[in-house]
C-alpha cells in the first residue's frame, strides 16, 4: 500500500524565516507527519531575506521555466530546493524577482505593507498549483497556513477542480494573526480572477467592503485547524459556527498529534467514499 502524502503549502517557515508563530509550527508538524510514515513536501515563497547559500537552496531545472500570468502580465517561476535541517524532508521554493528578490518580507523598511502584496499573493498561489502539476505527486492532504495561501483551496475548488493532480485531494486550512487583508484593495478581486472566473465567484472573499481572506480561504477547505489564539472575531466565529471537522487551537504537545489524526480521518473517508462508488 502506498504511502499517503500531504503537502504543506505556507507563508513562512523557520528556519528560512522567523516573523511569526506560523515559522515553528510549520517546521515542526511535517517532521511529525513525516516521522509517522506519511510522504511529505513543502512549498514556500522564496524571499530575498533567505540566505540561499546558508540554506544549501539550488534551482530545480526541470521545474522552473513556468510562466505564471498576475494582471495579465507573465512572471518566470523559478524553483529552488533545500533540504530541511535536522529532517529527510524537501522544502521547496517558489521565486520570481519581480516579488520576492527583496530585503524585507511583507512590510518595507518603513514598516508599511507592500503595495504589491496582493500581485504576489496570486502569483504565489497559482505558482503553488502549476508547481504540483508540474510534481506530478497528487496529494491526498494539501494543509494551507496563513493569509497567503488562502485562494490555494478556492483554485483547487474551482479552477483545478477537475484536474487528476488534486482528484482525492482534501484540503486543510489553518488560520493566523492576520493584519494584512486591511490593507488590500477590490483589485485584488480581479487579478485574482484567473482562466474563466469572475470577481463575482470570489465573493466569499468579500464582507460587506471589507476582504476576508481567511474566511474566503475557509470556506473552501475541508477542514480547519486554528493556528493561532489571537485570530480576529470573524474568523473565530467561523470556525465555531462551521460544521467542518476542525480543530481548535491546542497547544504543541496536544497539537501535532491531534492534526495528524485529522489528516488519517480525512484520507479515511475518501477512501471509504471509492469503496462505495466501486
Amino acid at each position: 500500500m502506498s504511502k499517503s502524502r500531504v503537502l504543506y503549502v505556507t507563508q513562512e517557515m523557520n528556519p528560512y524565516t522567523v516573523i511569526t508563530e506560523v515559522s515553528d509550527l510549520i517546521k515542526k508538524l511535517p517532521q511529525y507527519t513525516h516521522e509517522k510514515g506519511m510522504e511529505v513536501r513543502i512549498l514556500m515563497p522564496k524571499y530575498g531575506s533567505i540566505n540561499e547559500r546558508r540554506h544549501r537552496l539550488h534551482e530545480v531545472v526541470r521545474l522552473s521555466g513556468m510562466n505564471i500570468i498576475v494582471d495579465d502580465e507573465d512572471f518566470p517561476l523559478i524553483i529552488k530546493v533545500a533540504s530541511l535541517p535536522g529532517a529527510r524532508l524537501q522544502v521547496y521554493f517558489l521565486d520570481n524577482e519581480e516579488f520576492f528578490k527583496r530585503k524585507y518580507v511583507f512590510d518595507d523598511e518603513d514598516e508599511k505593507p507592500f503595495k504589491d502584496n496582493e500581485d504576489r499573493m496570486v502569483f504565489f498561489c497559482k505558482s503553488v498549483m502549476e508547481t504540483v502539476k508540474k510534481f506530478g505527486w497528487p496529494p491526498d492532504i494539501i494543509h494551507c497556513h496563513g493569509w497567503l495561501t488562502s485562494l490555494v483551496p478556492f483554485y483547487l475548488k474551482t479552477v483545478y477542480n477537475d484536474d487528476p493532480v488534486f482528484q482525492k485531494s482534501k484540503i486543510v486550512y489553518s488560520p493566523y494573526k492576520n493584519d494584512y487583508e486591511k490593507t488590500f484593495t477590490k483589485r485584488f478581486l480581479e487579478i485574482a480572477s484567473i482562466n474563466t472566473l469572475t470577481e463575482k465567484d470570489l465573493s466569499d472573499f468579500i464582507d460587506g467592503d471589507n476582504l476576508t481572506l481567511d474566511i474566503g480561504g475557509m470556506k473552501h477547505a475541508d477542514a480547519l485547524v486554528l493556528g493561532s489564539n489571537n485570530v480576529s472575531e470573524s474568523v473565530s466565529t467561523f470556525m465555531e459556527e462551521s460544521k467542518l471537522p476542525k480543530l481548535g487551537f491546542l497547544e504543541e504537545d496536544e497539537r501535532l498529534t491531534a492534526v495528524y489524526e485529522l489528516y488519517k480521518s480525512l484520507i479515511d473517508v475518501e477512501e471509504e467514499e471509492e469503496e462505495v462508488s466501486k
